[in-house]
């Protein structure tokens, strides 16, 4: 992997992390089509620079961070669903369902479900004034939901979100509580996998972590401020019909991979 290679797959992260698009399809395509081989190198790349996404939801919501204390509760509610089932099921999720198949039929299966709960959260009110006031049972309804995500192409913005509005977010709210989980969540999936893997890489690896993660920290910065700018206005709709499209072009084009 090069430097300008390690800079794209940081934009291609950072833009589509937060956004309900899957970043896990657009990371397979971008890389093919770079010709980057699927080594154990890119592998680690591809979930560590994630960090610099995570990074960037801490600095946009540090404040949150800082003055709900019971926030810290409220996550670890919502990610012990997922924690759970990621010890138990991760391997055999990666031995049987990372293929192009599974990928583009979650795209378009959740880009359905994405039109749909848009077109329903259209006529209901968030049963909450703020994300602060949100209860236990409805972050333990998104972690479940995000639970799903582990399936690749699905998701974990677009499970969230769903989750969210399912119990009883309105758009925004949905989308900051995603933001938000993303933090221990990613914190968790990252942090496990440098363990495993960070003795394994030369100073050259290293340096490309590093690049990598900062652009995408820079551009997870565009995509969230975007993201909270397009949400309340015009839903989600577009990224159902952007992710129906994208997955038929992406069983399309992995007949060729």
């Amino acid at each position: 992997m090069s430097t300008l290679q390690a800079i794209i797959l940081g934009i291609v992260e950072g833009l589509t992390e937060f956004l309900p698009i899957s970043s896990t399809g657009h990371m397979i395509i971008v890389s093919y089509i770079m010709g980057i081989s699927d080594d154990n190198f890119v592998k680690t790349f591809e979930i560590a620079i994630q960090l610099g996404a995570i990074l960037s939801v801490v600095l946009l919501y540090y404040k949150r961070f800082i003055r709900l204390s019971d926030i810290y509760f409220k996550l670890a509610v919502s990610f012990f669903p997922t924690g759970v089932v990621g010890l138990i099921a991760y391997k055999t999720i990666k031995i049987y369902l990372f293929n192009p198949f599974v990928v583009a039929s979650a795209l378009i299966v959740g880009g359905i479900i994405l039109i749909l709960i848009d077109k329903w959260s259209m006529s209901r009110s968030s049963r909450f004034k703020d994300i602060a006031d949100i209860s236990y049972r409805s972050a333990f309804i998104v972690g479940c939901m995000q639970c799903i995500s582990m399936i690749p192409g699905v998701s974990r913005a677009g499970a969230t979100i769903i989750g969210g509005i399912i119990a009883g977010f309105d758009r925004r709210q949905a989308t900051e509580f995603s933001f938000l989980l993303a933090v221990p969540t990613m914190f968790a999936a990252t942090g496990y996998d440098l363990y495993k893997n960070i003795d394994k890489f030369s100073d050259q690896h290293i340096s490309l972590l590093l690049i990598g993660g900062f652009v995408s920290f820079i551009s997870a910065i565009i995509a969230i401020k975007a993201l909270i700018y397009i949400v309340p206005k015009h839903g989600f709709k577009h990224f159902g019909i952007y992710r129906i499209i994208f997955g038929i072009l992406f069983l399309v084009f992995s007949a060729y991979l």
